[in-house]
């Protein structure tokens, strides 16, 4: 049985999804959830399903090896961002190579990078008059939205919608994707 551990920072949707996708999967299951935001809905979406929640700090994730050690314990096989703002240590990255996942909500390299997230990618999708958008799920590497790409999908951007429109077609295309792309990915 394959282990996944999840990074969140806020309300926790795709995590919620991830973990009721794998609930009764003979090949994977979400053992944890681990946020930045002590106050994140991930982290009580995810105690409501019976998965451990822990948050963490600045210091534990980035200045010493807390969170590496957690992980080290942990052994999963999969390490996947839904939503998590923070940039992911090098230090974690170098003792999990190939294993941690990111989704992001735009078509990289298009609207990727620092500060790039949520509301902000949809703002800048509109603003852009841009025709389509969609979903990105990348390997996770040392620079914001870089790493190589596993998978996309692609909805249409009307000239009247607006970015709040543009965010429901992403998390729709996020929940229909994002579980089945990881399974895939798992059974490699």
């Amino acid at each position: 049985m394959k282990r996944i551990v999840i990074f969140a920072s806020g309300g926790g949707t795709n995590a919620e999804n991830l973990i009721k996708f794998f609930h009764n999967s003979d090949n994977a299951s979400v053992i944890q959830v681990l946020s930045n935001n002590p106050h994140a809905k991930v982290l009580e979406r995810a105690k409501n399903l019976k998965v451990s929640a822990l948050s963490f700090n600045k210091i534990a994730f980035s200045k010493n090896d807390d969170v590496l050690n957690l992980l080290k314990a942990s052994k999963p096989d999969l390490i996947i961002l839904a939503g998590f703002l923070w940039k992911f240590p090098e230090h974690i990255l170098n003792a999990f190579p190939n294993k941690v996942i990111n989704v992001h909500p735009a078509l990289l390299p298009k609207y990727g990078g620092k500060g790039m997230y949520g509301m902000h990618v949809h703002e800048a999708v509109v603003a852009n008059k841009e025709k389509e958008t969609g979903i990105t799920i990348h390997y996770v590497n040392e620079h914001y939205d870089e790493g190589a790409i596993i998978f996309q999908a692609k909805c249409e951007v009307n000239p009247n919608d607006s970015a709040e429109n543009v965010a429901a077609k992403i998390h729709k295309l996020e929940m229909e994707h994002f579980p089945k792309v990881v399974n895939k990915l798992l059974s490699e």
